[in-house]
């Protein structure tokens, strides 16, 4: 009975969120780093490309990531609709005893392997199989061959994307559309991001930037009317988490002063979330040393909380570490991340960074949508990073996958519901009756 549960909720996102209508174009911006409170009602009254499209659409309180509130586990949480231990994306570096092979936030070779990848079907994939075409602007894993499949085009990462990079994209992505050669185009930028992370969430720099991509926005907003894509095109924006401050003078774990490298077998990442695969025979010596450090949780696999589902997933590590907000851990003070500042020297610290538990407040990032299909004016309850993958869905008119989030939660944005949910109500029925009588 128990695994009959589990799949009426996994089917739960596919069942209520069928396309109510004929697909319209679609055009998504991923905004990385992007904290809820960056566009507070105080905030907006600064920026005025974003209190248009408020004014224009939907705004929701705010958008929860997924544990680790890391990037590349919220794009693929993003597009597929599956917590990181459905989707197996579960960190930026990952290791896999089985191959020895790592996954290093994307810049190494072994990173392009369908071994990270093939563990869902984003959504990309899917409507590339379906013969939509999608057109995709610096996003991360564009580039890489998911299952036998490539989107319709990709504009490779390949280095932190200018604001001229961000306006072609737009300008590039409207012109596809207003010419029938997009259905879909995603575009990734990471600016806010990166000066987030060196100059802190509330610096000048961070806020500087913002001003930037709301100017863009602005425009965006023009050029959409002057290619009369008003009718015929949808909008979202969204972020994968937000950022919080941390002060390295005072608020580092150094691990190599409670346990040594020979002791370990494998360490993934620096920051709020470490992984560690100890050296045969230690697993119990290194889990009971790091258990009596300071502001930081140590978890066996199988006892990390069941409300991060994240547990279960492929790469998860035999111990994670999980440090207060604001704390960071790495193997040494030598080994934290510096930037090139304006001397051209690695002696930037950090000021901001992300990670850590995924209901914490400044973990927290923004959703925002306007065109034909969704309510004006709206202002809707918090959501998740898994349910945003319903909403595209609906919107494009595809089926979405079997996935994790929760069609009530966004469904209220949409002006008609009425079809879509009635849709959705038999269709739940139907898979409810097919799954009771199926024998456990």
């Amino acid at each position: 009975m128990a695994l009959k549960l589990e799949a009426l909720l996994l089917v739960l996102g596919l069942s209520l969120a069928q396309p109510a209508s004929a697909h319209r174009k679609l055009l998504l911006f991923l905004l990385d780093g992007f904290r809820s409170d960056y566009i507070s009602e105080e905030a907006l009254e600064f920026l005025p490309g974003f209190k248009e499209i408020v004014s224009r659409g939907v705004k929701v309180d705010y958008l929860t990531p997924d544990f680790p509130s890391l990037s590349y586990p919220n794009y693929y949480t993003l597009m597929t609709g599956r917590h990181c231990e459905v989707h197996q994306m579960t960190g930026n570096y990952m290791w896999d005893p089985s191959t020895n092979k790592s996954f290093d936030i994307g810049v190494n070779r072994d990173s392009l392997m369908p071994l990270w990848w093939n563990g869902s079907e984003p959504l990309w994939i899917t409507l590339t199989k379906a013969k939509r075409k999608v057109y995709m602007y610096y996003w991360p894993g564009c580039e890489v061959e998911i299952l036998g499949v490539r989107p319709t085009y990709c504009l490779e990462y390949k280095n932190v994307p200018t604001d001229v990079n961000f306006a072609n994209a737009i300008s590039d992505a409207l012109d596809s559309f207003k010419n029938g050669h997009a259905d879909l185009a995603a575009i990734y930028y990471e600016r806010i991001d990166v000066e987030g992370h060196h100059y802190g969430p509330s610096s000048p720099q961070r806020k500087n930037v913002l001003k930037a991509v709301d100017t863009v926005l602005k425009y965006m907003t023009q050029w959409i009317q002057e290619r009369d894509l008003q009718d015929d095109l949808n909008v979202m924006i969204f972020s994968d988490h937000g950022m919080t401050d941390i002060f390295w003078m005072d608020n580092v774990i150094e691990l190599n002063k409670y346990v040594t490298q020979d002791d370990l077998q494998q360490v993934k990442d620096r920051g709020p979330v470490v992984s560690l695969w100890p050296a045969p025979g230690k697993h119990s010596e290194i889990y009971h040393k790091l258990s009596k450090v300071q502001h930081m949780t140590v978890y066996e696999k199988e006892a990390i909380p069941s409300r991060f589902f994240y547990k279960r997933g492929k790469f998860v590590s035999p111990l994670t570490l999980v440090a207060d907000k604001g704390w960071f851990i790495t193997e040494n003070r030598e080994m934290l991340p510096f930037w090139m500042n304006s001397t051209r020297k690695r002696e930037g610290w950090q000021h901001g960074w992300h990670g850590y538990d995924n209901e914490l407040m400044d973990m927290r990032g923004i959703f925002l949508a306007f065109g034909p299909d969704f309510k004006s004016n709206f202002r809707a309850a918090p959501i998740r990073s898994v349910d945003v993958y319903n909403i595209m869905c609906n919107v494009v008119g595809i089926t979405p996958l079997p996935n994790n989030g929760s069609w009530s939660r966004v469904a209220c944005m949409l002006k008609d519901q009425a079809s879509s949910l009635l849709c959705g109500q038999l269709t739940i029925w139907a898979l409810v009756f097919i799954l009771l009588l199926c024998p456990i």
